[in-house]
């Protein structure tokens, strides 16, 4: 990526953003989303907490979509990224209207619970208050829909980097002149020692073929 490049382009700081506002928003559904006050005469223990993944079970796939997504941007080409830009808006808008239906309704999120702690899924008597939890998830859908525009515009200026140089193709020929610098001529003194003509004979060599009764100036 050449220096040039403004801050707010740079890969690393878009797929940074990405990936911790799902995880903002994936946090968010472990903590207490409803607090449920039942009836004294319905149960014994009529306070309830309604984490985000029992009250908002979309927030959650919405969220590691968004992760995964996010992740997936970094190693994704030119066109994938466009790909991956779509699905951050779609799982932004996702969480973000997950998260609004809780906040518009307490009373159907919190329905699950009430109806596992006393049989029905609704009683008179009923208080279900909101804790700022769907809240922080509304934000950070919006901002994981935003990042997926933000993807889509910097990454226009991200250039693909080739990790490996490219093999030679096969039957790829030699320089000729190299080729032909490696040519002996026929008539130069050298052509008799070429590696094709009589091997040389080391001292070493000679006194081994005299220890053995053969003559080493024949070999010369």
């Amino acid at each position: 990526m050449s220096t040039s490049t403004k801050r707010w382009q740079r890969k690393g700081t878009v797929i940074m953003a990405a990936v911790l506002f799902g995880i903002a928003a994936f946090a968010t559904t472990t903590r207490t989303w409803l607090n449920v006050q039942l009836p004294a005469t319905a149960v014994q223990t009529p306070d309830l907490a309604v984490s985000g993944s029992d009250a908002a079970t979309a927030v959650t796939a919405f969220a590691v979509v968004a992760i995964t997504a996010g992740l997936a941007a970094s190693i994704a080409g030119s066109v994938a990224r466009w790909i991956v830009s779509v699905i951050l808006v779609v799982s932004g808008i996702g969480v973000a209207a997950a998260s609004w239906t809780v906040i518009s309704d307490p009373a159907q999120g919190a329905a699950g619970a009430i109806g596992q702690a006393i049989g029905v899924s609704g009683a008179a008597g009923t208080v279900v208050t909101l804790t700022g939890m769907p809240w922080a998830a509304l934000v950070s859908g919006v901002l994981i829909a935003l990042t997926g525009v933000w993807l889509a515009i910097a990454s226009r200026s991200w250039k693909s980097s080739r990790r490996y140089a490219p093999a030679p193709a096969a039957g790829t020929t030699t320089d000729p002149a190299d080729s032909a610098s490696t040519v002996t001529d026929p008539a130069s003194p050298d052509a008799g020692n070429s590696d094709e003509g009589p091997e040389l004979v080391d001292e070493i060599d000679s006194w081994d073929r005299l220890t053995r009764g053969d003559d080493p100036t024949n070999y010369r």
